[in-house]
């Protein structure tokens, strides 16, 4: 059951989709999403968004981000500071379901990058965040950055300790899997395993910030990739296929929409609201 002693345990933003992560004690939440959350995207020649699905050297840029200014990092690399671009923007076609404008940061970026990864990229900045409508036709109205879906990824740590569970009962030499397999912004213990599946349709109170919980998250190839080293594996999808297959969804942790701005922290108590008890 989930109560008084459910709470935040650790937040998390990613300032270029699909590349390292930073942590934070105390967040702030917008429209869109966490502050300084995937905000940056790396495209290719063809405009189509360059993620771990196709690209798992990404784990290897590890960016640091304060506003106004990201920083380009890499082992054994000269870091390189890359201004919010101010320049008109262009169409770019990232996500076929939601195409929309960016703004192109300068072109010492696209050469740092693509030498990083070993293949021609640009990178573009999510200069107005309110044209990007999430691509589901029933939240018309919700906005999003360079995430998925939905604005914020909630996970669970008593659900992640179930799961890996399974994998030990399993023998599986993967496990266990850490929480960054997952890339979750807000990360919550103190909360019953699967908590998080009675919370949908309803709303979550995250200390004085309020959110709608639209639909749990079905997961991709980039769970099974190391976050470290980029190497391969084939859990948790081998699990969570046998477990938590739903009309062809393989679920673990939720999506949540911010009904307000504010700030978050870690120790922050999680409350659901609506009557959204575990089931």
């Amino acid at each position: 059951m989930t109560g008084t002693g459910t709470r935040v345990a650790s937040l998390h933003t990613y300032p270029i989709k699909a590349c390292s992560v930073l942590h934070h004690d105390v967040a702030q939440v917008q429209p869109w999403g966490l502050a300084g959350d995937r905000r940056w995207l790396v495209i290719g020649p063809d405009g189509k968004a360059v993620t771990q699905r196709d690209c798992p050297a990404m784990v290897r840029i590890r960016p640091a981000w304060r506003p106004g200014v990201l920083t380009l990092r890499a082992a054994g690399r000269a870091d390189l500071a890359v201004a919010e671009p101010t320049g008109p923007p262009v169409d770019i076609t990232a996500f076929p379901k939601t195409p929309f404008a960016a703004t192109l940061a300068d072109p010492a970026a696209a050469e740092w990058l693509s030498d990083e990864l070993g293949r021609p990229v640009r990178l573009v900045w999510q200069d107005d965040p309110t044209r990007r409508p999430v691509p589901f036709e029933y939240a018309p109205t919700d906005r999003v950055s360079f995430a998925d879906a939905f604005a914020v990824t909630l996970a669970n740590t008593a659900s992640l300790a179930a799961l890996n569970g399974w994998l030990a009962e399993a023998g599986s030499p993967e496990g266990p899997l850490p929480m960054n397999r997952f890339r979750p912004n807000v990360v919550i213990t103190g909360a019953a395993a699967w908590a998080e599946d009675g919370w949908t349709g309803r709303r979550l109170r995250i200390g004085a910030v309020t959110f709608r919980v639209p639909q749990p998250v079905d997961r991709c190839v980039v769970t099974t990739t190391d976050q470290q080293t980029g190497e391969r594996g084939k859990e948790p999808l081998r699990t969570l296929a046998r477990y938590r297959k739903v009309n062809q969804d393989l679920l673990f942790a939720t999506n949540l929409v911010p009904e307000a701005t504010g700030s978050i922290a870690v120790g922050d108590p999680v409350e659901p609201l609506d009557g959204a008890e575990p089931v």
